[in-house]
């Protein structure tokens, strides 16, 4: 088991993130749907239990195409989709991603703290207990001067060259983590578990990286679209959600283009 904890630094505050992050999300599962592969949204409602309350997620990730060839190899046909359920009792939040086939040798699982006004200086924003430190291995993920593969660069989602209308936000240059406000910190912690014998290790540190590379690419998109987000209440979120649901469903639902 590999457990690493990604500290992303954003130039906005927890409140404007929460909706941020929401819209983000959307948007992204747009550009991941279509030719019945992508993202389907099973529920999403409000939850209470002993513990917390928040908003409670179910989505299928229909993306037999898009994963990496390694794991096409030893997973049998229609075994590929990834069942991700997700309870955001905002500033805490856990995802806990499973595979049907898998079962219990695989769960990738996301637990996030957001802290405002924090530059990823806090070390255990999450509370964790002393054995699972000992294990941690921490990463600052800075959204404007981290590598992307050159597949994954847009010029519409650099921070270096974006800049906020409404806000004034923008572009992020430098040493901007020891200098913007508002700013607060997303603490991710991330626990991969992958038993398949021969492969468990090599497994587990693709997924931890390619969970860093998502997370840079996320939060990039997300302050590029800063004045799309900026001023919708949640109320306005929570609508916006039923539209991207239905295009989602919609959009997966169309054959897939033919390559001649």
């Amino acid at each position: 088991m590999i457990i690493k904890e990604y500290k992303v630094i954003n130039n906005c505050t927890c409140e404007e993130y929460q909706v941020a992050q929401l819209y983000t999300v959307a948007e992204a599962s747009k550009d991941e749907t279509g030719g019945g592969e992508g993202v389907e949204v099973i529920k999403n409602e409000p939850y209470v239990n002993d513990e917390s309350k928040g908003q409670y997620t179910y989505k299928i990730y229909h993306l037999s195409s898009k994963v990496p060839a390694i794991i096409r190899l030893v997973a049998p046909n229609g075994s590929l989709e990834l069942y991700e359920e997700a309870w955001n009792a905002f500033p805490h939040c856990k995802t806990v991603l499973t595979n049907g086939y898998m079962k219990e040798n695989f769960k990738l699982v996301t637990e996030t703290m957001h802290v405002d006004n924090s530059r990823g200086e806090i070390e255990n924003a999450l509370n964790i207990p002393k054995d699972l430190l000992e294990k941690r291995k921490c990463v600052i993920i800075d959204i404007a001067n981290d590598c992307i593969e050159k597949k994954d660069y847009r010029e519409d989602q650099d921070p270096t060259l974006y800049h906020s209308e409404k806000t004034g936000r923008g572009p992020l240059k430098g040493d901007w983590i020891k200098t913007v406000t508002p700013v607060m910190t997303c603490y991710k912690l991330v626990t991969v578990e992958f038993k398949w014998f021969g492969m468990q290790s090599k497994i587990e540190s693709f997924i931890q990286s390619t969970m860093q590379s998502l997370f840079t690419k996320f939060h990039r998109q997300l302050f590029c679209c800063t004045d799309k987000w900026f001023g919708m209440t949640m109320d306005d979120i929570r609508a916006f959600e039923d539209k991207t649901k239905d295009d989602l469903d919609e959009s997966r639902s169309n054959p897939p283009v033919q390559e001649f």
